[in-house]
């Protein structure tokens, strides 16, 4: 009786994190998608052997560590581009 009481409170409450869906490791189809997806930038090997090694066990982590990498990259590269416009800008001005 008590087993069922529990078992009813931990797997069939939505916000209990005991009920989440379990991982599943990455199909063949979706370890294309992730390359695919990677491949379009420069990325370090070491990251892109870790985003497989991690779809091994769950593909849907894979593709947030894929997502998180790529989201830092780019606003690194955001970050050096306004520098350089502020480095050229500085430099035009001081020749006028």
């Amino acid at each position: 009786m008590s087993k069922a009481l529990i078992e009813d409170i931990f797997f069939n409450d939505p916000e209990s994190e005991w009920g989440e869906e379990t991982a599943l490791p990455a199909t063949d189809r979706e370890l294309l998608i992730l390359t695919q997806k990677l491949s379009g930038f420069e990325i370090p090997i070491k990251v892109f052997l870790q985003a497989v090694a991690i779809a091994a066990y769950d593909c849907a982590s894979a593709f947030r560590y894929a997502d998180n990498y790529l989201a830092i990259l780019q606003n690194k590269h955001k970050h050096k581009r306004k520098n350089l416009f502020l480095l050229r800008s500085a430099s035009e001005f001081e020749n006028n």
